[in-house]
């Protein structure tokens, strides 16, 4: 691939995952959509305290294009670097937790303005709970397999737990929760620190951005971000939801938000944290009746230790269902 290398000191060569990502095209027309949206907004906003925020750039071909299919037919693309930056797996602290909850407010505050209907819906039933558990008992009447008591907890957790996973699709269906420009995947790992300063400057990871609700992404972020032993610990014991680090990522998150939320918007916070985490989970569990077709494992059980990891973090959620709530109105 011959790029146009222009103004670029260094950039980042990746190859899409055609397995995942069916329409590669479409997941370039989305980034190139989103990320030309939040530079023209950043050219009208003024970001308090000097604050450095930096947006990819997809990076065009010497043809024009912004992909190269190779002789195999591997669809490729290149993407700005942002330079003297970092990431964590975890959060590190207070005030870490607050800068991850600041980048994804700056994310959605910039394109708070973009209508949904401009993005294709690149991952057609992402986070439609109603989907993975319509998956899961299609999958559970073909199982064979053996039964643990960890097995036996997951079937007990789902079953327990089925019927209130609608939620937030029918608020959607309902009207009271909207359609916006969503991120997909804004886990931990995926919100770029300042070197110099350690403040957030960034999001990447920009393939999964498409059609959704805010509550995906915030839900997703508290899970991951409020976790502090992070999604493939074997602890399972010492798994929980630390509502400290939530509080601090809610505070960062609205410092930004706060202007495009609705009042429905914040009654959905609470179960959107819960039911990101039991997504996860479900999916997880899936996966290992299943077979591990989908998740990368390394070791036949994994996947059902990963579904135990998020049953335990949606237990500690729910036992601090009246904090988190207190959270929310507190700070909104």
């Amino acid at each position: 691939m011959t790029v146009d290398l222009t103004g670029e000191n260094h950039f980042i060569l990746q190859r899409i995952n055609t397995q995942v990502f069916h329409q590669p095209e479409l997941v370039m027309l989305n980034m190139s959509i989103a990320t030309e949206h939040a530079r023209m907004r950043l050219q009208q906003t003024q970001i308090r305290g000097g604050r450095r925020w930096e947006v990819p750039r997809v990076l065009m071909a010497r043809d024009g294009r912004d992909h190269w299919l190779d002789p195999e037919r591997a669809f490729w693309r290149a993407v700005s670097f942002i330079e003297a930056a970092q990431s964590f797996d975890t959060i590190q602290d207070i005030g870490h937790a607050r800068e991850v909850g600041y980048a994804l407010g700056m994310f959605h505050t910039l394109l708070s303005d973009l209508p949904p209907e401009r993005l294709s819906d690149t991952l057609e039933g992402f986070h439609i709970t109603p989907r993975y558990l319509r998956h899961y008992d299609e999958v559970l009447m073909k199982y064979r397999g053996g039964k643990s008591p960890e097995v036996n907890y997951c079937l007990q957790f789902i079953s327990e737990r089925s019927a209130w996973a609608h939620i937030l699709e029918t608020a959607k269906q309902q009207g009271r929760l909207h359609l916006r420009p969503i991120h997909g995947d804004p886990k931990v790992n995926n919100i770029l620190m300042d070197t110099a300063d350690g403040r957030a400057i960034g999001i990447v990871d920009l393939d999964t951005v498409k059609p959704g609700l805010v509550h995906y992404d915030i839900g997703d972020c508290l899970r991951s971000g409020c976790n502090p032993l992070g999604e493939e610990t074997w602890q399972l014991e010492e798994v929980r939801f630390d509502p400290d680090l939530c509080r601090a990522v809610l505070q960062g998150y609205l410092e930004m938000a706060s202007g495009f939320l609705t009042g429905n918007d914040f009654e959905y916070l609470y179960d959107s944290v819960r039911l990101i985490a039991f997504e996860l989970g479900l999916r997880f569990f899936t996966d290992y009746l299943e077979g591990n077709v989908y998740f990368r494992v390394h070791g036949p059980e994994h996947n059902l230790v990963r579904a135990l990891v998020q049953f335990r973090l949606t237990e500690s959620i729910e036992s601090q269902e009246a904090a988190i709530q207190k959270i929310i109105r507190k700070i909104r």
